[in-house]
C-alpha cells in the first residue's frame, strides 16, 4: 500500500484486532501486513504505549517451551476503539464521497 500508516491508524488496527481474540507480537504484525507494508520493528513501540496509556493489558503464556506475551484491550482501549472506528467511517465516507464526486472542496 503506498498510503503511509500513522501513530492512530496502528492503533485503530491493534485495538480492533484484540479486541476479538488476544494475539501475540508477530501474530499482529503478521495481520497488519495484509493491508500495509510495515516492518515487525515499528509495531512494538506502539504496543509499548498503547499499553502505557492502559488501552492494552499484557500477559504472558508458555507456547512450546517459549513465553508469547499476549495484547488484550482493555475498557479504556474498547472505548478509545469506538472513537477511532466513528472517525474512520467518517472519514472513509468522505473520502468515498470525493471519488464520487457527490462533494467538493
Amino acid at each position: 500500500m503506498i498510503f503511509p500508516m500513522n501513530a492512530p491508524m496502528f492503533d485503530l488496527l491493534v485495538l480492533s484486532i484484540t479486541e476479538k481474540q488476544d494475539a501475540y507480537g508477530y501474530q499482529l504484525s503478521q495481520i497488519i501486513k495484509r493491508v500495509s507494508h510495515t516492518k515487525d520493528s515499528r509495531l512494538y513501540p506502539v504496543l509499548k504505549r498503547l499499553q502505557e496509556q492502559g488501552f492494552l493489558t499484557v500477559y504472558d503464556q508458555s507456547y512450546q517451551g517459549r513465553n508469547r506475551r499476549y495484547y488484550k484491550v482493555t475498557e479504556k482501549g474498547a472505548v478509545q476503539l469506538n472513537l477511532y472506528e466513528t472517525e474512520w467511517k467518517n472519514y472513509s465516507s468522505r473520502i468515498n464521497g470525493l471519488f464520487e464526486g457527490g462533494e467538493t472542496a
